[in-house]
């Protein structure tokens, strides 16, 4: 099988000297392509693509900037392989990557898969604390790719698998961002093809990020599954308003101290105690604890408060998505 990676890149040169840096050392033995696409970025990063020519064999595409969904899909087309890996920029490939993954597709083939994310003991703590916070089953359940009770899985795109065949029916990414991954993954079931986690196909994710980046990060998450479930409401969950459940909680049980009243405050001082232990435990470092509760918070409030907000516009108004939020939307 025939691997084209597909990368989409804006403005950052540094982060993919890393992920071709990583795989230079791949221990996959066939042949595979790399495609790059610059998406109207004005920090290009041909130099380091020019560095890499002799390494990989790599094809590098400039275009407008339309969007990193657009950009993929641009990719896919030019590509010349039958099954797709489409990786974010600021990811690093472990060596076995390729070989996992074509393990898994010769046992178990499928259309679409995703994978999990890593941190690497090189990250700095706070980089540590949003990965343990974004993929914990304690703060997300296991919907990125940490657990395997999930129902059926919905592929994230900085680390995902998808056939030629699959891409060419059903059109690739559309131009809501965030949350063109479960856009693609829905069309994608509602035309026949399956989706699967694969677990040990992992990447580090080294999200380049601070707090006010991550807050709006997961805020735009929030905005964009309403409209998901405005599209597609037979795939509509209850656990898709457990962030906004949990924010509004959380206030209520400060505006139950008025009333001596503190036992559901103490439920939320639990929470985020064990939450502040395991990810201690994990990263054997009590920074990260420290820091992972402060991100399950933002995660929390980003995506509860973006969620509320779009749920009364979208679901209750009835308001046009790209009208109302027109950040979510690339145009074409």
């Amino acid at each position: 099988m025939y691997f084209s990676i597909i990368i989409p890149v804006y403005n950052r040169p540094d982060e993919i000297k890393e992920l071709l840096g990583s795989l230079v050392q791949t221990d996959y033995k066939e042949d595979f392509e790399v495609v790059i696409i610059e998406d109207g970025s004005s920090l290009t990063c041909e130099n380091v693509i020019d560095s890499f020519n002799n390494k990989l064999n790599i094809s590098y595409y400039n275009k407008e900037n339309t969007g990193p969904g657009d950009s993929r899909n641009f990719g896919m087309k030019k590509a010349k392989g039958e099954y797709f890996l489409i990786f974010d920029s600021d990811c690093i490939i472990p060596k076995n990557y390729l070989s996992e993954v074509s393990k898994q597709l010769k046992q178990e083939y499928v259309d679409c898969f995703g994978g999990p994310d890593r941190a690497m003991a090189s990250f700095t703590n706070i980089q540590k604390a949003i990965d343990f916070t974004m993929t914990s089953f304690l703060t997300t359940g296991g919907i990125r790719g940490g657990s395997e009770t999930i129902d059926r899985f919905q592929p994230r795109s900085f680390n995902m698998g998808l056939s030629k065949k699959a891409f060419e029916t059903s059109g690739g990414f559309g131009n809501i961002h965030p949350g063109e991954d479960p856009d693609l993954s829905i069309r994608l079931w509602k035309l026949g093809f399956e989706t699967k986690l694969f677990s040990e196909a992992f990447v580090y994710h080294k999200r380049r990020i601070d707090w006010d980046k991550f807050y709006i990060q997961v805020n735009k998450f929030g905005k964009a599954r309403p409209i998901l479930n405005s599209w597609y409401p037979e795939y509509n969950k209850i656990t898709y308003f457990l962030p906004t459940i949990f924010i509004i909680g959380f206030y209520f049980s400060i505006f139950l101290l008025i009333f001596a009243q503190d036992l559901l405050l103490k439920l939320y001082f639990i929470y985020f105690f064990i939450l502040f232990l395991v990810s201690t435990y994990k990263s054997r470092n009590f920074i990260v604890g420290y820091f992972s509760v402060k991100a399950a918070w933002k995660q929390f409030s980003g995506y509860g408060f973006g969620f509320l907000e779009s749920f009364i516009k979208i679901i209750i108004l009835k308001q046009q998505p790209e009208q109302v939020f027109p950040e979510l939307f690339f145009k074409k």
